[in-house]
């Protein structure tokens, strides 16, 4: 694999990671003084919920719902082993509940806001080698905790809250293939720790793709699987408390990358919730501008 094409892969592994509910970390490392800095807008709709036991038509309340965002995300190679994530979204949720609901519940149709600062820290601790493929080892952790002043405790007004308001602790171990032709793989497993009575979750995804030195795309699969303590919309000991549900989810979507310079490129996705529970069944897209140092 030229550099070129590992520069490719780096950069945009990095991008992927970008788009909602996909890992905040990925399979690649930066090395030593080299990282990229992405600002970009995604956008998803759904208008169908899935809640148990069944699949419904219309949101409640609000009856479909849009949700937009800007983000910044950074990363950078502290060692070639060594690597920091940043991301922080501004998010605005968009509710279509009529003016007489709106006025006899006192609710609004739209919430908006920075959400959650995220931080993570990745580790590259071995490495092996074959005659014409790699295979990579590597760990992470981060936090990420709201410093938006957003409110998640509004009832039914936080079917669009944009957050939890929960801090939470995620660890991850990823497995990385490269094949020198361009085609790789990579797999990861974590467990995510919540506050704010948001159920703890077992989170996965694996990727596969190919990068050539003009072009990169990747199609990806990840899940989430909330811990059973957890309650269900409208379920037994739901209280209204929106974050306290179990939320499940298989999520699949495809990633582009185009660079037109060794610093500036642009990338490009597209992505869809096919089962879940106690969530949207949200289709969307993102785009961003990438510059790479």
């Amino acid at each position: 694999m030229t550099n070129k094409m590992k520069t490719v892969i780096g950069l945009c592994l990095l991008l992927s990671s970008v788009c909602i509910a996909q890992s905040p970390v990925n399979g690649f490392m930066k090395k030593s003084g080299e990282g990229s800095v992405v600002l970009s807008y995604s956008k998803e709709s759904y208008s169908k919920v899935f809640l148990v036991p069944n699949e419904i038509n219309g949101v409640p309340t609000f009856n479909d719902v849009i949700i937009s965002s800007v983000s910044f995300f950074g990363e950078v190679g502290v060692s070639d082993n060594f690597n920091v994530v940043l991301n922080v979204p501004y998010i605005r949720a968009e509710g279509n509940a009529s003016d007489a609901v709106l006025a006899n519940n006192g609710f609004e149709n739209e919430r908006k806001g920075v959400q959650d600062l995220k931080v993570y820290a990745k580790y590259r601790f071995h490495t092996i080698n074959f005659e014409k493929s790699t295979l990579d080892f590597i760990g992470a952790a981060g936090i990420e905790t709201p410093i938006g002043n957003y409110n998640a405790d509004e009832d039914l007004q936080s079917i669009i809250a944009i957050g939890n308001q929960a801090t939470t602790y995620n660890a991850f171990g990823i497995a990385t293939f490269k094949l020198q032709s361009g085609f790789f793989t990579t797999g990861q497993l974590g467990y995510s720790v919540r506050s704010n009575e948001v159920p703890n979750a077992l989170l996965s995804e694996l990727k596969i793709g190919y990068a050539a030195s003009k072009f990169y795309v990747d199609a990806f699969v990840a899940n989430q699987l909330s811990d059973d303590s957890g309650v269900d919309i409208l379920g037994e000991g739901f209280t209204g408390f929106f974050p306290a549900t179990r939320v499940n989810y298989t999520r699949i979507g495809v990633n582009a990358f185009y660079p037109f310079t060794k610093e500036i490129g642009v990338t490009a996705g597209t992505n869809a919730y096919i089962s879940g529970r106690n969530l949207g069944k949200a289709t969307g897209f993102y785009g961003g501008l990438v510059y790479s140092f």
